[in-house]
């Protein structure tokens, strides 16, 4: 999910009341909701390979045991540094909450566990085992901005926050609210993805006589009752990928397209690809849906170029930052017949 989204989860479980448990507690939670993201300097590499960083080994199980403990350690040096600061600028607010060192701790671990258990909520990915399994897993059900979360986190914030200031002692309720909503809210997405991508299987089967190997339902923003569910088929020239449209509101509504797109790489290419081209094998290390097409390049650069996607990011406006183009030699597209994704 989106950093916005992680810092207001970390509020509202501060809201909750848990702030009140040690001093820095707010600032605890919202730091560790966020603290896994580290992993976004990976993006300084340039081109597509901080794809294969992202998600990982700062989201596994070791960050999530160690990422806390530090977070702890370095927020009880700036309550010390703060305090021995009295009467100086940024010194320890008299008012604050004595450091409690359990509690801070404990903090520390519920929001950092906070960000894994979010960000798997999408069809982008995350590698919850890492670094003992590169495995990705993907939970389909929410988009990644998703602006419904948005709303009910922040009322949740400031209703409860309103309250808290005017002396109320029902000041956790709204909190409470915020939270009981968005968990609801994610569970009927589950559902929702659950009935789309039953329903795309049912229909794919009927029409091709095929039990699709994959299908996956990608969230909508906005309209959460909607999905564009991907299927893959496994053909004798490659994979075969169609979409269909599914709105939970609307079942006559349900769009089903003829194949997109089929595969024409062999594996040698595919192979090649990742051995000389770094972002292509950090791409297909990531990709869940890869499209693979031979295209031939004319003019002064003339040979061939093999273009590597994802079939959960070929809308045009998102596509040239999910795709890489890697040169192939003309031997490797007639020494194999058989065509492959691989990846």
């Amino acid at each position: 999910m989106d950093n916005l989204t992680h810092s207001l989860a970390g509020a509202v479980l501060g809201q909750l009341g848990l702030k009140k448990k040690t001093g820095l507690g707010m600032a605890t939670l919202i730091i560790a909701a966020n603290i896994p993201d580290i992993d976004a300097v990976a993006a300084l590499l340039g081109g597509v390979q901080h794809l294969a960083i992202r998600r990982g080994i700062t989201h596994g199980p070791i960050a999530m045991l160690i990422l806390p403990i530090i977070l702890t350690g370095i927020m009880i040096w700036f309550d010390s540094w703060q305090a021995r600061r009295s009467g100086k600028r940024w010194a320890r607010p008299a008012e604050r909450l004595p450091i409690h060192k359990g509690w801070l701790l404990a903090l520390a671990y519920i929001g950092t566990l906070s960000h894994p258990a979010l960000d798997w909520l999408n069809s982008y990915g995350i590698r919850l085992l890492e670094p003992f399994s590169s495995r990705w897993f993907y939970g389909d059900s929410i988009f990644i901005i998703d602006i419904w979360i948005w709303i009910a986190l922040i009322a949740g914030v400031a209703m409860s926050r309103r309250r808290e200031k005017a002396g109320r002692t029902d000041w956790q309720r709204p909190a409470w609210f915020s939270f009981t909503a968005v968990c609801a809210y994610i569970f009927a997405n589950g559902l929702i993805t659950g009935k789309a991508e039953a329903d795309t299987a049912l229909a794919v089967e009927q029409r091709t006589g095929e039990v699709p190997e994959q299908v996956v339902a990608n969230p909508m923003p906005v309209t959460f009752w909607r999905r564009d569910v991907i299927w893959q088929l496994s053909g004798q020239d490659g994979k075969i990928y169609g979409e269909a449209q599914f709105d939970l509101l609307n079942e006559k509504a349900f769009n089903w397209q003829v194949p997109l797109v089929q595969n024409n790489a062999t594996p040698k290419m595919v192979e090649n690809a990742k051995a000389t081209n770094a972002d292509a094998k950090a791409f297909l290390f990531w990709a869940r849906l890869p499209v693979l097409l031979i295209e031939e390049k004319s003019g002064a650069n003339s040979g061939m170029m093999l273009n590597i996607s994802d079939m959960r990011f070929r809308d045009p406006m998102v596509q040239s930052r999910f795709s890489v183009q890697a040169n192939i030699s003309k031997s490797d597209t007639s020494s194999e017949t058989e065509a492959g994704s691989g990846g």
